[in-house]
This record gives C-alpha cells, structure tokens and sequence, in this order.
C-alpha cells in the first residue's frame, strides 16, 4: 500500500511539473473557444501594467511574455515542422527540464540566432549542439529562411512538448513574423504552489485579465494528459481496496485459527469464570499485536523500497509510453500515517467477526477433549 501511494502519487507529480517547468501553471492568452491551441494566430500588444498587477496577486510568483508561431526546420536533408517558442531573456530555465550544450545567447543589440532544440527534434534532424541549420518561415504566405545556430538541446520526456516545440529569442519570432517589438502571443505565470493552478487562474483573471484576454490554466491546455492523470487515482484505490481486502481476510484467518487452535485454554477460563468480554478483550489484543508487528514490517520494507528507488531508479518505464524513464517516487508522510492508522483499525473491526466463535465454545465439550 505505501508503495503504491508513493508511486502514483509520484507518478503525477513528475508528469506535472514537467509540464509546469515548460509552461508554467496560468496562461494569459487571447480568448479562444479552443483552449488547447496555445498559438494564437493574432498577437497582443504587451501591457505592462498588467504583469505588474498579476506579480502582485498573492501565490504568483514569475510572470514571462511569449511568442509562438509555426516554422519548419531543415538539416542534412531532413525537415521537421516545429513551433517556435520566443521567451523573453529574463526568464530562466526551470530544473524541471534537462539541457545540454549552452543557452540562448541574448544580445542587447540584435536579437539571438540561437535555438534549443528537443533532444528528440535534434535526432530527427541529425542535429547536434554547436551546429547549424535552417529556418523556414511563412509571412502571409511569404517564406522567409534564417541560418539558426543549435545552441543547446533539452528535454521533459513529454511528447506534447519535446516533439512540437523549440525555444528561441521571441525578437526573432517578432522580426520573422513582421511585428513590432511589444507584439506577444501571451503571458506565462508561475506560481507558489502548482496544486492551485485553476485557482490562481480565477484569481488572475479577476485582479487584472479583461477581454479580449483570458486566462486558463494548463490543466485546461493539456486536459487529455490530467484526465489520463486521474485516471491514475482510480487505479490506485483499486489496488489499495484489492491489497487491503487480502490483509484483512490472511488476519481473519489467522485469528480464527489462533482460537481454534486455544479452544481448550478458551474452554478452561470459561469454566474458571472468565466472561466473553474478557476473553474477547484478550484475542482482541493479540490480534492489534499481529496487526501493530505487520504494520511496523510494512513500514520498514515498503518505505525501504521507495527510498531504494527515488536514489537508485532501479525500477525503469518506457519513457515514450509513460512520458517518464523510471518509477518516480513522492513521499507524502501524513498520507503513510493515515494509511498505518486505518489499516489497524480496519484489521481490529475485521477481528471482531472471528471473536464471536468464543460464544459458541462449551467449556464441557472442549474439555471432554482434552
């Protein structure tokens, strides 16, 4: 049960902020009845005044501007139609995304002729950081080619991303695209505590977000990747309902055949004048003795194992099913409390069931045994 907890819930949070770390958890976007395109075809002029007042909402933290607008790239006789996400050089890269290589060189004179490339575009493209490739853009049907240097590669183990997006200076994007300097496609807020996501979009929205601007989270940009996550919550309590049935019925038992097995010591105390409750009180303490011993043992493997896994990930996924390359493991200690606590007092209900055989023992006949 521990290890279950701590690999679903694990499993969640790896995958969640793998899209945070790309895309923050509040999105400040033109309105579109579409909430999973994220480039919007018009742009928006940037409004200052607007990141400052969303800076100040409290749970905020990071507010960045972006561009994203489709291109296609070509490299030793390979093409891959890509989008291009501008960002802006104040911000920085998360820990939850790998890099390799170097960032983007910004120039505060001109803007970078970098990109960060996928790892998974880069192999497709036979690309490697420090060499060099072509851009094809479209404006208004007019193709533009840029020579763009592969500073660097990264990579989120997300299909969603690393297939369909590559970052650059989004004064490239502006220049390719033929818009002014304050022309953005939107605005990605960070937050204090990504659990509150739709939350804080609510309260972005209310403090300073008006048409024709709207503000999403990217549990709405990426619905089908949380349905998929919770479905992963039903799973979980399957196994946990399954696990904790076959404990409870493996602890009847042996309580059940405990008394039988002391039917004579059972028989001797009633003719000795001991009362059912006491008896019963007696087996009852065995009983949360069993049940306090597995429970300790239980603590110490199953926490054992996932501590053995989040040093040493010896449990492996197929990342390109999974978006992740091994079990992630996330302890979450009060969730292993309550866990210990219901346990014992399920295994002491279940016990109650077996205790009323004690009713049904004579001492005259169990003694005749004897």
């Amino acid at each position: 049960m521990i290890c279950s907890l701590a690999f679903i819930g694990g499993f969640k949070f790896a995958i969640k902020e793998k899209l945070f770390a790309f895309w923050g958890a509040v999105l400040v976007v033109p309105f579109d009845a579409n909430s999973n395109d994220i480039s919007a075809g018009l742009p928006v002029k940037m409004d200052t005044s607007l990141m400052e007042q969303a800076v100040k909402v409290p749970g905020v933290t990071h507010i960045y501007p972006f561009i994203v607008r489709p291109g296609i790239l070509q490299s030793a006789g390979e093409m891959e139609g890509i989008r291009l996400k501008g960002i802006s050089p104040t911000q920085s890269f998360p820990p939850g995304m790998s890099f390799k290589g170097k960032s983007l060189n910004f120039s505060d004179t001109s803007y970078s002729q970098d990109i960060i490339l996928s790892v998974a575009t880069a192999n497709r493209l036979n690309v490697r950081p420090g060499e060099d490739l072509r851009l094809y853009f479209l404006d208004n049907g007019t193709p533009r080619i840029r020579k763009l240097h592969c500073a660097g590669t990264y990579h989120t183990g997300m299909e969603e991303i690393d297939r369909q997006f590559a970052l650059c200076d989004m004064r490239l994007v502006q220049h390719l695209s033929g818009w002014p300097h304050d022309d953005i496609s939107g605005y990605q807020i960070e937050i204090a505590n990504n659990n509150l996501a739709d939350t804080m979009a609510a309260q972005v929205y209310e403090a300073c977000v008006a048409p024709p601007m709207a503000s999403q989270s990217i549990t709405d940009v990426y619905q089908g990747v949380f349905s998929w996550l919770s479905t992963q919550d039903t799973n979980g309590r399957i196994l946990l309902f399954i696990v904790g049935i076959v404990a409870l019925i493996n602890l009847a038992s042996s309580m059940l055949i405990l008394m039988v097995d002391r039917a004579v010591m059972i028989g001797i105390l009633k003719a000795l004048g001991m009362e059912p409750r006491s008896i019963w009180t007696l087996f009852l303490s065995v009983s949360g003795l069993i049940a306090g011993l597995g429970i300790l043992f239980g603590n110490i493997i199953g926490i054992g194992l996932c501590l053995s896994q989040q040093r040493f990930r010896f449990i492996t996924l197929p990342e390109e099913t999974y978006n992740i390359s091994y079990v992630p493991v996330r302890i979450i200690w009060w969730q292993i409390l309550a866990l210990d606590l219901g346990t014992l007092v399920l295994c002491l209900i279940c016990t109650l069931l077996p205790l009323l055989y004690i009713r049904r023992i004579q001492a005259a006949k169990v003694l005749g045994f004897k």
